[in-house]
């Protein structure tokens, strides 16, 4: 089910009126005590099967069971993969600080996602790629149904991933990386000072306005003159692209790529990048992309040469970019995300301390 299509703001609509409902008759139940969990018995059980029914995890025909049994563990742990939890079918700390916010807040925090997604004038083709920034996932959208999923590496909260409308125009393979100025300023530099054969070791050259490459020894990294240059990293072992680039043309300069840094896809908390996705299974991704004729395999082959290429999309595909903390699935599951970049309650009423798991 997508997480982003053309009935994305109506279904929302529909989901804050059934949260406001919630509203009027009293509200959530106090949150349980982290720790509950199978075995237990009592008015916190109660509790929380009154809260998994109200929210359709449980159904109604469950909520008066003072046990915790198996079907209750079944509705915690779809409770998590709703709010892209780690689900361990019992009540830990983060699934707890979920549970404590109240649907007043769920109402601000949905009003904001629909206020988002209708400032999106956006013609749903039939192939498109949706990345969602909170979730950490892409997702490959074919005829209304995600043909493929991936795990995802985005933009830290210090160097946000925005939202972005786009088109997917081509597959470079073994790709070459142009630093960002705002790397440079920030990193690069600071690097040289400390480090002078930083460059050389990364594989980078420094080039001028004119296209010639300078030596590094000849600039003052300790001054803002070093962003008056362009470094590249060359395509290769450790470039920082990976090995696969996919290319979206847009004002922000963002893109999907491959890494070097695998291991981060591992993590429950997947906000390190500067601002580009990182994707697992690229390869795949872009065989589905470049279309018949391609797999995952031929990919990892044209890589292989080792060669520096640009294969062009036959039928270019649209990619779009959305900060959805909450969204409905076209089946009517509502789903939570963490407003990892504050943009739903400011850094002062921030109410997510959950990190984004991949809930498929």
């Amino acid at each position: 089910m997508p997480t982003f299509d053309a009935g994305s703001l109506d279904r929302l609509n529909g989901l804050s009126q059934y949260y406001a409902q919630i509203a009027r008759n009293g509200g959530f139940p106090a949150a349980p005590p982290a720790g509950l969990s199978q075995g237990a018995t009592g008015s916190a059980v109660l509790a929380l099967r009154q809260r998994l029914v109200m929210e359709n995890d449980l159904p109604e025909s469950e909520r008066d069971n003072p046990k915790w049994d198996a079907r209750l563990t079944t509705a915690v742990s779809r409770f998590q993969q709703r709010y892209g939890l780690q689900a361990t079918g019992k009540i830990d700390e983060r699934t707890r600080s979920q549970m404590a916010v109240s649907v007043q807040q769920r109402l601000v925090q949905i009003g904001h996602n629909m206020e988002r997604v209708g400032a999106r004038f956006i013609d749903f083709n039939r192939r498109y790629v949706v990345v969602n920034i909170p979730s950490a996932q892409v997702e490959a959208i074919e005829n209304g149904e995600v043909a493929r999923r991936y795990i995802a590496v985005v933009g830290r909260p210090q160097n946000p991933s925005p939202e972005v409308d786009a088109t997917i125009s081509a597959i470079n393979f073994n790709p070459t990386w142009t630093v960002p100025q705002s790397i440079i300023k920030k990193e690069i530099g600071p690097h040289m000072v400390r480090d002078p054969s930083y460059l050389s070791r990364q594989r980078m050259s420094v080039i001028d306005g004119a296209g010639r490459t300078v030596d590094p020894k000849t600039i003052d990294w300790s001054s803002g003159k070093a962003a008056n240059y362009t470094i590249r990293q060359a395509y290769g072992a450790g470039n920082s692209l990976g090995q696969l680039r996919i290319q979206m043309p847009n004002s922000d300069s963002v893109y999907m790529h491959d890494t070097p840094s695998k291991r981060l896809f591992g993590s429950v908390d997947r906000f390190f990048s500067h601002g580009c996705v990182r994707v697992q299974g690229v390869n795949d991704l872009a065989a589905w992309l470049l279309g018949p004729g391609w797999d995952a395999k031929r990919v990892g082959q044209e890589i292989a040469t080792g060669a520096r290429k640009d294969q062009a999309i036959p039928d270019r595909v649209p990619v779009h970019w959305v900060y959805m903390t909450a969204y409905v699935t076209p089946d009517g599951t509502a789903h939570f995300r963490p407003d990892i970049y504050n943009l739903d309650f400011g850094s002062a009423s921030r109410i997510a301390d959950a990190q984004v798991v991949n809930p498929y």
